[in-house]
């Protein structure tokens, strides 16, 4: 996501909740949906990490994507109960024969939501290395993934770039939302004006978050996540009602710091796609050129190594929530592509 801090502390000590189900969801003509929660160990709390399971009717795909939302999203991102054949990452994929899972990460949605301080980055990345052993060991759907490949989005790109950094478990990742270099000014307006504590949120202070959860003020994620030229309003409002959520803030700084301002991208050894919107503000602009793919792999390349094969693709007129533009289409066609380019 967009909006991130330079500010902030970390602090650790727990509760959470565990258990792993399997339970059923609506589905598409196309996709077969489940939801499942897997128990997770973030440091020495015990917590459970929710998500929905999508794949195609039929033969299941032996190659699993593992999808991370932005910060003040939920797993809803990837699949909006709006227009899902024009919006839908997961059904989308599922028509064409692929399994996807995405997640609630910690201290969002369905997934255990303690106090704040105690969800650090690095929580975050080690609960998605956990689950991505629960796929390969078929705790997900009941399926042996023999490959998993992370999708992340923005703070989810971040917490991507962390884990597979660090445990060299998975055998692709695409980044989407998120460049190195971020726009300072409009990331801090945004932060600013377009951010407040969940207590304060008519739709969300009703959970009992703690005041270092962050939230978009009401109204507020149409200009701050999409341009105005590729915007559907049904999906704002969609947006506004179904995805929205929150951040804890302790984790935002910690993971941003780690996956975007740090150089560990550099130790990524699996093959990188990078997908931005060309009016991203908050990603591309003033230090970061996105009107192209050749301009803004030049700027990126210099954070992967050799391994990573870095491809770029830039999604013409779209702003940060590239899922929800309403020409996702093409960029959900170039991951597809990109993943048969790597047998994945």
């Amino acid at each position: 996501m967009r909006p991130m801090s330079a500010l902030a502390a970390a602090l650790l000590a727990g509760c959470a909740a565990l258990v792993g189900t399997f339970t059923a969801a609506p589905a598409s003509a196309d996709a077969v949906c489940s939801t499942a929660d897997l128990p997770v160990l973030a440091g020495l709390l015990p917590m459970t990490v929710h998500g929905q399971y999508c794949a195609p009717a039929g033969t299941p795909s032996t190659t699993v994507q593992l999808l991370l939302h932005g910060a003040t999203y939920n797993s809803a991102y990837w699949d909006l109960p709006y227009q899902p054949g024009q919006y839908s990452y997961q059904r989308d994929m599922a028509a064409h024969g692929l399994a996807t899972f995405a997640v609630d990460e910690l201290g969002v949605g369905q997934s255990s939501r303690p106090l704040s301080t105690l969800i650090l980055g690095v929580f975050q990345a080690s609960a998605m290395h956990q689950v991505v052993g629960d796929l390969r060991a078929g705790l997900v759907g009941g399926t042996h993934f023999d490959k998993v490949v992370l999708v992340g989005h923005s703070a989810g790109s971040a917490i991507s770039i962390v884990e597979a950094s660090t445990y060299h478990d998975v055998d692709g990742v695409i980044l989407t939302g998120m460049s190195h270099l971020p726009n300072v000014p409009v990331v801090g307006a945004d932060v600013a004006l377009g951010l407040q504590p969940v207590t304060l949120d008519p739709q969300l202070s009703l959970r009992g978050g703690d005041p270092g959860y962050l939230t978009t003020r009401p109204g507020a994620r149409g200009t701050m996540y999409y341009s105005p030229g590729d915007l559907d309003p049904g999906t704002v409002a969609a947006d506004e009602t179904y995805a929205k959520d929150q951040v804890s803030l302790t984790s935002l700084v910690d993971i941003i710091s780690l996956g975007l301002v740090s150089p560990v991208s550099l130790s990524i050894t699996a093959p990188v796609l990078l997908v931005d919107g060309t009016n991203d503000t908050g990603f591309c602009g003033l230090l970061r050129d996105c009107s192209s793919a050749d301009a803004l792999r030049a700027g990126e390349a210099p954070y992967f190594g050799p391994a990573a094969d870095l491809h770029v693709y830039v999604l013409p007129g779209s702003g940060h929530a590239v899922a929800l533009a309403t020409n996702a289409p093409l960029y959900r066609d170039v991951s597809r592509d990109w993943l048969a380019q790597h047998g994945l």
